[in-house]
């Protein structure tokens, strides 16, 4: 048999079921490819040796039974230390599981560790901080983006087969994008955010981080559903993800949002804001391809891509404050340079700016659910460029140059990360992106754009680093 970590999510499940692989071979695979590489990488804070092999040794539970993951540090675990990437609970070690992971558990899931995540989910990468920030396994003098970093980075170099995000402005679909692989941001209410360290209560979203997009269905089965517990929780049924992956597209029909990146990003955030040549291209052939698998395609309009951003960026400020304030006032040098400078900047919001925001994400939130109505998906820029130098990023990066995920935190959709290209060796990916819980259609989409590709075969240097 190949290497099993390299693997996905359905075959490695397949060979457990077979009896072809145990639970105890695969987690130990992973392991030693954890010892053999985290030192480059550092896409883990946390190594859970004894208590994955133990876990892996448990009677089968569920779909997911015996297949390693990891958790972002915000995602909390009894027992187990969970710092959210901050000084501030270097030591805190929860009394409560996330229900993401309960869910996860539940289904058979193991616990490799607990991955590298930028402080509170915003603030990285720092390098003042007590964990080193992960590094691109494509290339790690590059950035794997943030702020879910250590999960896209584990899964992209095969340290685990598949992980745990958070998402209130791109944080699932930046990271998946960079690091070439595939990235889900459900529907707000679909997956429970209990136990998940909040950034903003808003537009937080959790969802997962895999190979392919059938590894992500397989996840959001477990995943999705109502947790009466968490006040956003919606109670929607949910369906076969896996049963609504097709290889073909004929009859669908759907939009593209270009003037994003084609005219918006110039317009409003400046030159250095402009889609690469190289990823133009690429996001135009990948519209090809959805057509020659049958759909067909149709340009859409909403609203300056500024006025999105604009709302999502003062919400969040204003809800990241509201949580850290007393933090900042009475123990400032407990927090890291970038995560204190960037959610400062809420405390010179007033109630009107909050409230006038809110207002906007309503109207934008009815807009896009107009443009999308009679549409089966639409698809729209990710990052539009390979990911920067690590050490050229900015503190107020977040703020400055335009962001194509931010606008479906706003609305609440359902929004899909897929690799598209390549350029100077680095991920390229766009985004395909649907009607409310309709997390199944979004990768139908993805899923047949895979099948038509190889982007998401490829692995990075690092992956095919060992004998």
């Amino acid at each position: 048999m190949m290497d099993p970590t390299q693997l996905t999510i359905a075959e490695a499940s397949r060979a457990i079921r077979e009896g072809t692989l145990s639970p105890v071979a695969l987690t130990e695979a992973y392991l030693d490819r954890i010892a053999a590489l985290d030192g480059e990488l550092h896409s883990y804070v946390l190594v859970l040796r004894d208590q994955a092999l133990k876990a892996a040794q448990m009677p089968a539970r569920g779909p997911l039974h015996g297949i390693p993951i990891g958790l972002k540090d915000i995602y909390k675990t009894s027992g187990i230390r969970t710092t959210a990437g901050s000084r501030r609970y270097l030591d805190h070690v929860p009394n409560e599981d996330a229900e993401t992971w309960v869910r996860l558990r539940n289904a058979g899931a193991v616990l490799l560790g607990k991955q590298e995540t930028h402080e509170f989910a915003i603030g990285g990468p720092d390098f003042t901080l007590p964990f080193e920030p992960a590094r691109n396994p494509w290339n790690t003098a590059h950035y794997p983006a943030g702020s879910s970093s250590g999960s896209a980075a584990a899964v992209a170099a095969g340290l685990c087969a598949g992980a745990m995000g958070s998402d209130t402005g791109g944080s699932i679909r930046g990271p998946a994008a960079y690091c070439g692989i595939v990235g889900l941001k459900p529907t707000y209410g679909r997956v429970s955010r209990r136990g998940v360290f909040p950034l903003s209560y808003t537009l937080d979203h959790c969802g997962p981080l895999t190979r392919t997009v059938e590894d992500c269905a397989i996840m959001m089965q477990a995943l999705a559903g109502y947790d009466p517990l968490d006040p956003a929780s919606a109670d929607m049924p949910v369906p076969d993800y896996r049963a609504a992956l097709t290889s073909r597209l004929d009859g669908l029909r759907i939009g593209v949002v270009r003037h994003f990146h084609e005219r918006d990003a110039v317009a409003q955030f400046g030159a250095d804001s402009a889609p690469s040549p190289v990823y133009a291209a690429a996001f135009d052939a990948a519209c090809r391809a959805l057509e020659s698998l049958g759909a067909r395609l149709v340009d859409v309009q909403l609203s300056p891509l500024v006025d999105y951003l604009d709302a999502n960026r003062l919400i969040m400020l204003a809800e990241a404050y509201a949580l850290h304030e007393k933090d900042f006032r009475e123990r400032p040098q407990d927090f890291g340079h970038h995560m204190f400078a960037r959610i400062a900047l809420g405390a010179f919001l007033s109630a009107a700016d909050y409230v006038e925001a809110m207002r906007q994400r309503r109207e934008l939130a009815v807009e896009f659910a107009r443009a999308i109505d009679g549409l089966d998906a639409v698809v729209s820029a990710n990052s539009t460029g390979p990911a920067p130098r690590i050490d050229a990023i900015p503190t107020y990066s977040t703020f400055e140059r335009a962001s194509y995920t931010g606008p479906y935190n706003l609305t609440g959709s359902p929004a899909l990360s897929v690799p598209i290209g390549f350029e100077d060796g680095l991920p390229l990916a766009f985004q395909i992106v649907g009607s409310p819980f309709d997390e199944a259609g979004v990768m139908r989409v993805g899923h047949a754009f895979e099948h038509a590709t190889d982007f998401h075969r490829q692995r990075p240097p690092i992956a095919a680093s060992l004998p």
